[in-house]
């Protein structure tokens, strides 16, 4: 139950109820109205513009609505108190009751609690990481890695059809340096002395093993072959490799797609699916023949001072038309964005996200632009840039990975801090802002270490179970048990944390529709720290304390509370990717 929602249509209802009309005559457009927390949590539990917005249709001021809708709203069962703000804010505070209940509904849904279908409908392709398969993922892969895999889980929690895609670049020039680099391994293997490896090609020892492979498969039998045709071979064989040792690192940041589309299947049969998603194109009026003006600053890469062939982009919202065909007959490598974007409209999803980094800006509009041609603005687009992410060390920069060559890998750093200490710290932080990730802060075992703070309120939720184990002899009682007596938890801080529960559904739809999962690495750290307030309460009152030894009954009621509060950590840890443990070490 999303609260909020819930009493923005009471409010509707009760707008209905009192015959409340435009000046006209007309019903109101109830569009505006909204139901928030209000700033001042001394003030109440909700508040309502709607007397704000509805005022003028109707003919009245704020103030005098305001009273109105206080008046009606007193008269809720579930409402104690009601008072007008201001202008005509409407501050609503909830009866007891109502949020006793709230938690009973919390523990008749466990960790499905917030799990909406305000999504449903929604086809939704969510491609992330897309690294070109020529090495080990390295820590700029990380955090788009992180973000789009948690953003599927979200959608997916809040109802929508999910599928979580790799986009393999394994064709382009890139490939054949890979190639030549693995040959050059492969070379090493057979036991020449390859020297330094030259300029321009990959030097990391990760095809080190690759050669070896191909030495065992092959023998010398590639030496003896055509360049063409041995380095075909070895780009197969390396790029199956590189994919195994990308799926592994992923794997190892719990990130699992369920979609990995090779590049090189756009180019097949002559690069059949690139030439008709342009002949689609063309039959819409969106091809011509033409000349690009010369580009102002630098020159991209795929422009050329001659007549070819073009996406009139700019007439569905792009900043400049875009070359399709190069000046060799090759096609572009915006050509099978053409027709990797018709596959996925084929394939009958609405939305399309695209997670990328920082510097594939200038893709936004292109993309954008290429949604509308192709699909007649049927499809939804949307990009998410991940801002870079700095490696410190006591405030100090990471050195590069020996191993990798020249960067940092993912392994490394899975390896050192835990995958899920990566995870939520790289959601700690909106994907458009830079993020500093530093060694020491991530393993420290403090309130300034968010993600420990979250699971440690994990572990003591389980140690109160423990605990009662231990001093009541009374094993996890089931939830019907714990659901008995919740009229018992009256305490301010027991209210607290409950209205901090409630708050969940609302937060998983809204990061949904807003598509930023870092609201729920947010409110995680905001509800354990409510928990770990009201532990603190019971350390210093021996009455607030979960487990009272000679009250079994309020102690069975306050395990309910507990219960609730370890669902939606692992729920909302299960969303980022990261384990709710049951005890820290």
């Amino acid at each position: 139950m999303n609260l909020f929602a819930e009493f923005s249509a009471r409010i509707v209802d009760m707008v209905q109820a009192l015959g409340l009309k435009t000046a006209s005559g007309e019903p109101l457009d109830m569009a505006r109205v909204a139901v928030e927390l209000p700033r001042d949590v001394n003030h109440g539990d909700l508040a309502t513009n709607a007397a704000m917005v509805l005022s003028k249709a109707v003919g009245t001021n704020p103030r005098q609505l305001g009273e109105q809708l206080a008046a009606e709203l007193a008269k809720d069962p579930d409402v104690s108190e009601v008072s007008v703000a201001g202008p005509g804010f409407v501050n609503i505070r909830l009866a007891d009751g109502f949020w006793q209940a709230r938690l009973r509904d919390i523990l008749a849904a466990g960790t499905d609690y917030g799990r909406s279908k305000a999504g449903a409908g929604r086809k939704i392709n969510v491609e992330y990481v897309s690294a070109n398969p020529t090495g080990p993922m390295h820590v700029g892969h990380c955090r788009g890695a992180v973000v789009g895999d948690a953003l599927a889980n979200l959608l997916a929690f809040a109802g929508s059809e999910v599928t979580k895609e790799y986009y393999i670049n394994d064709a382009g020039a890139q490939i054949g340096v890979l190639a030549q680099s693995a040959f050059l391994r492969y070379r090493e293997a057979l036991g020449e002395d390859i020297g330094d490896i030259p300029a321009g090609l990959y030097p990391g020892d990760y095809l080190v093993p690759v050669g070896q492979t191909l030495a065992d498969r092959f023998g010398r039998a590639l030496l003896e072959k055509p360049e063409n045709e041995a380095l075909a071979l070895v780009s197969d064989e390396t790029i199956d490799a590189m994919m195994g040792m990308i799926r592994e690192d992923l794997a190892a940041l719990n990130v699992h797609h369920d979609v990995f589309f090779s590049e090189r299947t756009l180019h097949a049969d002559h690069a059949k699916a690139i030439r008709s998603a342009i002949s689609d194109l063309t039959l819409k009026g969106h091809v011509y023949k033409g000349k690009l003006p010369p580009p102002k600053g630098q020159k991209p890469e795929d422009w050329e001072d001659r007549e070819q062939t073009l996406f009139r982009s700019t007439e569905v919202g792009d900043d400049i038309d875009r070359p399709l065909v190069k000046s060799d007959g090759a096609y572009t490598y915006f050509a099978a964005d053409v027709a990797y974007l018709k596959d996925k409209y084929a394939r009958g999803f609405n939305e399309l996200v695209y997670v990328l980094g920082a510097d594939h800006g200038g893709y936004v509009k292109r993309l954008e632009a290429l949604a509308r041609a192709v699909t007649d603005s049927q499809v939804e687009l949307t990009v998410l840039l991940c801002q870079l992410v700095r490696l410190l060390r006591n405030g100090e920069p990471v050195k590069m990975s020996k191993r990798a060559g020249e960067f940092i890998t993912l392994r490394d750093v899975v390896d050192e801090v835990g995958r899920d200490a990566i995870r939520f710290m790289m959601l700690y932080r909106k994907n458009g802002e830079p993020l500093d990730f530093d060694f020491a802060k991530v393993t420290e075992q403090s309130k300034d270490n968010p993600v420990f703070y979250v699971q440690y309120a994990s572990a003591r939720c389980y140690s109160v179970f423990r605990q009662t184990k231990e001093h009541l002899g009374l094993d996890r009682p089931d939830r019907a048990a714990l659901s008995e007596n919740t009229h018992l938890l009256t305490d301010p801080g027991e209210l607290a944390l409950i209205r901090k529960l409630a708050e969940y559904p609302r937060v998983i739809e809204a990061a949904a529709q807003a598509m930023e999962p870092h609201r729920i690495a947010f409110y995680l750290y905001d509800l354990a720290s409510s928990f770990h307030a009201h532990w603190n309460r019971g350390t210093d009152n021996p009455d607030l304390r979960f487990v009272r030894v000679n009250e079994s009954t309020l102690t069975v009621a306050r395990l309910g509370l507990v219960q609730a509060v370890s669902d939606v950590l692992t729920s909302g840890l299960a969303i980022v990717g990261a384990e709710a443990p049951e005890e820290m070490r």
